[in-house]
């Protein structure tokens, strides 16, 4: 995902977004330790947006403080 796109979201889009990967990382692990993952690199993608998302909450909560 594209930053640029996160950033014009909404916080409750982010929100929702956020559980929707937190959902979709599970399923990988889940995957991942019974065999049947054989894209291991979506693991990190996922990860990493996660991330992402998560910096951009933060980043609009301590913008929302000053």
């Amino acid at each position: 995902m594209k930053l640029n796109y996160l950033r014009k979201k909404k916080n409750q889009q982010l929100k929702i977004e956020l559980l929707g990967l937190l959902k979709e990382q599970f399923n990988l692990r889940i995957k991942k330790v019974s065999g049947k993952l054989n894209q291991s690199h979506l693991l990190n993608l996922v990860r990493k947006n996660i991330a992402r998302i998560k910096t951009i909450l933060k980043e609009s909560e301590i913008l929302k403080k000053c």
